[in-house]
C-alpha cells in the first residue's frame, strides 16, 4: 500500500519541484530584465553625484557590450560543464557586479563594475532558457515560456516605476543593491531544488573562437552605439570598427569549422527551422527595442504625456504581448502545433508598425494605444515561440548554444534597431526643424534631436509646435522602416516547417506528461 502511495504521488512531487525551480528562474529573469530599466531611471541622480556626464553613455554601453559578448560563451560552457554550476556562477558574478556598482565612487569605477555585471547578465537569460529546455519537453514548454514572456513584459512596464521609487526614497545605490536579496533567494532555491546531470567535457575551451567572437560582437555593438552619435557613420573610427568586426567574424566562422569544441557549432544552422528562428529573433529584437525607445518619446513630446510614468505608456503594447504569449504557449502545449504563430505574429507586426507610422500631431492616445496593441499581439506570438522552435531543432547536447545563439541574435537585432531607427529618426527631426523652425529650430536640435520635458517648456510656442511636428515625422520614418524590415520576418515565417515537438502532450498519461526527473525536493 505504501509503495502504491509513493508511485501515485511521484508526478505531483516532480511538478511541485519544477514549479519551485521555475520561481527561481523567473526571479533570475526579472533581475536580467529589470536592471537596465531601473538604472536608466536613476541615471540623472547618478550623474548629479558622481559627475562624469561626458562618460554617461558608457554606463549602459559597458553593460550591453559585456552581456552581448558573454552570451554565447555561457551557453557553450553550460553544454560542456553542466548547466547548474555555470548558471549559478553567472548569477554570483552578476551579484558581485551589482554590489560593486552600488559602491562606486566615481564614473570610471561605475563603468568598470557595470561591465562585470554585464558579464554575469550574459548567462542569466541563456541559463533560464537552457534549463527550461532541459527540464521541460518541448510539447510542454510553450506554457512555461509564455510565463517567462509575462515576466519580461512586467519588467519593462514596472522597471521605470520601480527605479524612480527606489531612487527617490532610498538613493540611487539601491537600484543596484536591490538585486542582492533577489539573487540570493534565486541561488538558494536553485542550489537546493535543481539537480541536473553532471558533465565534464574532455575537450578544451575554444579560446581562439571565443576571442574572435568577442571582438566581432564588440565591434558590431560599438558601431551601432557610436554611429551617428559619437562619430559620423562615414568617420574613420566607424570604418575601422566595421573592418575589424567583419574580419573577426569571418575568421570566427572559418575557425569554427576547425575547432575540436567550437563555441557555436555551425552544424546547428543546417536546421532550416533554427536558421529561420534566428532571423525572426533578430527582427523581433530590431522592432521591439526600437518601438520601446520611440513610443514614449512620441507620447511625451507630441501627446503631452508625463515622463514619470513612462513605463505605463507602453502598457497597451506590453499587455497585449503578455496575453498573447500566454495564449500561444497554452495552444502550443495543448495542440503541439506552432506554425501559425510565427506567420500570424509577423503579419500583425507588419500591420501594427505601419499603423504606428501613420501617427501625427493629431493622433489621440486611444488610437495610438490600439496601434501599439496590434504590435504587441504580433510580438507576443513571436517572443517565446522562436526560442521553443529553435530548441526543438537541435539535439539536447546543443541546448545551451541554441539558447545563447537565439538570445544573441535578438540582442544584436535590438542594437541594430535602436541604431538604424534612431539615426533615421534624428536625421528626419533635424531636417524638419531646420525647415519649419528656422534658425532657432535648427539650433535647438543641433546637439540632440530628443528634448526632455523641461527643454520643451522653454521653447517658444512656434518652435515647440515645429518640434512636435518634427517628432511625428521622425516616428513616421522610424516605424515605416520597422514595418518594411518586419516583412523579412514574415518571409522567414512562411518557410518554417512544422516539425512535431518532442515530448508528450497533455493527452498522455500523468507519467508521460510529467517532466523528466531532473529535479528533487
Amino acid at each position: 500500500m505504501a509503495d502504491t502511495q509513493t508511485v501515485e504521488t511521484e508526478p505531483d512531487k516532480k511538478q511541485r519541484s519544477v514549479r519551485v525551480v521555475l520561481l527561481a528562474l523567473m526571479i533570475t529573469m526579472m533581475l536580467a530584465m529589470l536592471d537596465n530599466m531601473i538604472v536608466g531611471t536613476a541615471m540623472p541622480t547618478i550623474v548629479g553625484e558622481l559627475g562624469g556626464l561626458e562618460h554617461l553613455s558608457w554606463v549602459v554601453t559597458a553593460y550591453t557590450l559585456a552581456t552581448a559578448a558573454a552570451t554565447p560563451l555561457w551557453g557553450k560552457l553550460g553544454d560542456m560543464y553542466g548547466r547548474k554550476g555555470v548558471f549559478m556562477t553567472s548569477i554570483v558574478l552578476f551579484l558581485i557586479g551589482s554590489a560593486l556598482s552600488g559602491m562606486a565612487q566615481d564614473m570610471g569605477q561605475l563603468i568598470g563594475f557595470r561591465a562585470v555585471q554585464g558579464l554575469g547578465a550574459g548567462g542569466l537569460m541563456v541559463g533560464v532558457m537552457a534549463i527550461i529546455g532541459d527540464l521541460i519537453p518541448p510539447r510542454e514548454r510553450g506554457k512555461y515560456q509564455g510565463m517567462m514572456a509575462g515576466v519580461m513584459a512586467l519588467a519593462m512596464i514596472g522597471g521605470p516605476l520601480v527605479g524612480g521609487t527606489i531612487t527617490d526614497n532610498w538613493g540611487w545605490r539601491w537600484s543596484f543593491y536591490i538585486n542582492l536579496p533577489l539573487g540570493v533567494v534565486a541561488l538558494g532555491l536553485i542550489s537546493v531544488v535543481l539537480h541536473l546531470p553532471a558533465k565534464r567535457a574532455q575537450a578544451r575551451i575554444d579560446y581562439l573562437g571565443a576571442a574572435l567572437l568577442t571582438v566581432g560582437i564588440t565591434s558590431i555593438v560599438l558601431v551601432t552605439t557610436w554611429g551617428g552619435t559619437e562619430y559620423a557613420w562615414t568617420s574613420a573610427r566607424i570604418m575601422e570598427l566595421i573592418g575589424i568586426g567583419v574580419a573577426a567574424l569571418v575568421g570566427f566562422v572559418f575557425w569554427q569549422t576547425k575547432a575540436a569544441e567550437p563555441v557555436v557549432p555551425l552544424h546547428i544552422f543546417r536546421s532550416r527551422n533554427f536558421t529561420l528562428m534566428s532571423i525572426i529573433g533578430f527582427i523581433t529584437g530590431f522592432v521591439m527595442f526600437g518601438a520601446t525607445l520611440f513610443l514614449p518619446l512620441y507620447q511625451q513630446s507630441v501627446q503631452g504625456a508625463s515622463a514619470t510614468n513612462s513605463g505605463l505608456l507602453l502598457l497597451p503594447m506590453l499587455g497585449a504581448m503578455l496575453v498573447t504569449s500566454m495564449v500561444a504557449g497554452r495552444v502550443t502545449t495543448n495542440s503541439g502545433r506552432y506554425y501559425v504563430f510565427p506567420v500570424l505574429g509577423s503579419v500583425l507586426m507588419v500591420i501594427g508598425l505601419y499603423l504606428l507610422s501613420t501617427m501625427d500631431t493629431g493622433t489621440s492616445r486611444f488610437t495610438s494605444g490600439v496601434f501599439m496593441a496590434v504590435v504587441g499581439l504580433g510580438m507576443g506570438c513571436l517572443m517565446q515561440i522562436t526560442m521553443l522552435v529553435a530548441q526543438n531543432s537541435v539535439e539536447m547536447k546543443d541546448m545551451g548554444v541554441a539558447s545563447s545563439s537565439t538570445t544573441l541574435f535578438r540582442t544584436l537585432g535590438s542594437s541594430f534597431g535602436v541604431a538604424i531607427m534612431g539615426a533615421l529618426f534624428n536625421h528626419r527631426v533635424q531636417d524638419t526643424m531646420a525647415e519649419r523652425g528656422g534658425a532657432l529650430g535648427a539650433k535647438v536640435t543641433e546637439q540632440s534631436a530628443q528634448l526632455d520635458a523641461k527643454g520643451l517648456e522653454k521653447l517658444p510656442d512656434a518652435v515647440r509646435e515645429a518640434y512636435q511636428y518634427a517628432v511625428s515625422a521622425g516616428t513616421h520614418s522610424a516605424f515605416l522602416l520597422g514595418s518594411i524590415v518586419a516583412v523579412v520576418s514574415l518571409v522567414a515565417a512562411v518557410f518554417v516547417k512544422e516539425v512535431p515537438l518532442k515530448g508528450a502532450g497533455p493527452q498522455k498519461s500523468a507519467d508521460d506528461a510529467a517532466p523528466a526527473p531532473l529535479v528533487e525536493v
